[in-house]
């Protein structure tokens, strides 16, 4: 057995799959943006926050069981 630090791959390639996903980024923000003054609480940036985890998931996705043994 290697004493090696075992790196997760999924963190490195979620950095690199950013990029990609800038489009759903703008739109996360530009709701947040939207609703920072709403003092009721009923309004949210839940879906454009799973959209832009979603679109970086699905790139990680197709690349990470190349990075594992």
């Amino acid at each position: 057995m290697s004493d090696e630090e075992v790196v997760d791959p999924k963190a490195t390639l979620e950095v690199q799959c950013k990029p990609k996903c800038v489009r759903q980024l703008k739109e996360y923000q530009a709701c947040t943006k939207r609703i920072e003054g709403d003092e009721s609480g009923n309004k949210h940036c839940t879906g454009q926050y799973f959209d832009y985890w979603q679109c970086i998931d699905k790139c990680v996705a197709a690349k990470l069981f190349d990075h594992l043994k």
